[in-house]
């Protein structure tokens, strides 16, 4: 009797798992559920997109200029004739790589000065957090504008056209977009820093590094993941915002906010040009919120679902 007990609890503690929990709490949230479905469908669109559908980017027929969506050209053509669908595609893996790009800078700066802040009981915490309130309090638009205005000709020349504009717009948003993770870091670590396990590690002789390695990080994962969630969105936009005023790729570099650029002064008589690629962004800024709304309950015990 007493083997079929332990027999059933030890099934019972195989059959849990803390991400098994979690993808059940992320199920529940039916509109994370369909936003991560549009997500990868989008995704998958961009990454295979090229091999199903092999027009170029670049290719110009004057006579079909400002067409309609066609079965030649599902979502139309630009005014020289262009297919917007594959300059679509091309731009779409360009906007997604800058988003996730940025999310890695922003997240790895606010991990490390997060958990620095907040391990240190001194000066060096208070030091940080102040830096973080400067940043915070920064115009991000207009810096963003001076950083790109300043830089830009220099990376140009050193990575080429693509490559130079693609670090230095990673570098800017993900170097302005990295406060909000720094403190919510910096709260999960001086809540867990008191914690009874952390204390057993350091009385064992843990030195400080693995106490953060192997006790803290691991427990303070979750609000990353969703500041990490919130930072691509806001990256995918910034990179648009900054397309769209002419400072981002170059004009034969068909990312979606170049494509609203470009479609500005044709509104009137060709508005599918920009309703496509302006509906790409929405449903990649609004599917990843949602994600980041779903990630939010799953991770959280605290909610009851």
């Amino acid at each position: 009797m007493a083997g079929l007990t332990l027999a059933s609890r030890s099934a019972e503690r195989r059959a849990y798992s803390p991400w098994r929990e979690a993808w059940r709490r992320y199920s529940r949230h039916r509109l994370a559920v369909v936003s991560a479905v549009l997500l990868l469908i989008l995704v998958l669109a961009v990454v295979l997109g090229p091999f199903v559908w092999r027009v170029k980017i670049n290719e110009i027929d004057i006579v079909a200029g400002l067409q309609g969506p066609s079965l030649a050209h599902p979502f139309g053509t630009d005014d020289l004739g262009q297919d917007i669908l594959a300059r679509m595609i091309y731009g779409g893996r360009i906007s997604l790589a800058v988003g996730l790009a940025a999310m890695l800078v922003a997240v790895i700066i606010g991990t490390v000065i997060g958990a620095l802040a907040g391990m240190s009981r001194g000066a060096l915490g208070h030091g940080l957090m102040w830096l973080t309130d400067l940043f915070l309090s920064l115009p991000q638009l207009p810096l963003l504008l001076l950083l790109i205005y300043l830089f830009r000709d220099g990376l140009k020349q050193v990575f080429g056209p693509e490559g130079g504009i693609f670090i230095l717009i990673v570098l800017v948003i993900g170097g302005l977009r990295w406060m909000p993770v720094a403190r919510l870091v910096r709260a999960q670590f001086l809540s867990l820093r008191e914690k009874e396990f952390v204390e057993a590690a350091r009385a064992l002789g843990a030195s400080p590094v693995r106490q953060v390695v192997r006790h803290i990080l691991p427990n303070a994962v979750g609000p990353v993941i969703i500041a990490g969630t919130i930072d691509v969105a806001a990256a995918i936009i910034a990179e648009s915002t900054l397309s769209f005023l002419g400072l981002g790729f170059p004009p034969d570099t068909p990312t979606w906010g170049r494509l609203l650029f470009d479609a500005k002064d044709f509104l009137d008589i060709g508005p599918h040009w920009a309703l496509f690629p302006g509906g790409a962004i929405f449903v990649a800024v609004v599917a990843i919120n949602f994600i980041g709304d779903g990630l939010r309950d799953a991770l959280d015990a605290r909610r009851v679902i």
